[in-house]
């Protein structure tokens, strides 16, 4: 109840502002990070599975064109 145990609370507050701050930044540059790998994935993984495709089909027809 006394007004300067009030105003002592919020001193600690105010110095842990900019860790705060700081360490929200980190959080969205890691989620940022994240997402922009989890999109290169998925472009890889569809390019390696158009390339996989292109290589079967490939494949397949040599072996049609080797059976006949």
């Amino acid at each position: 109840m006394d007004p300067g145990a009030g105003a002592r609370k919020e001193r600690p507050k105010a110095r842990e502002a900019p860790a705060r701050l700081e360490k929200a930044r980190q959080r969205s540059a890691q989620q940022e990070l994240k997402q922009r790998q989890r999109a290169e994935i998925y472009a890889l993984n569809r390019v390696m599975t158009e390339l996989e495709q292109q290589q079967f089909d490939s494949f397949c027809r040599q072996m049609q064109s080797g059976g006949q």
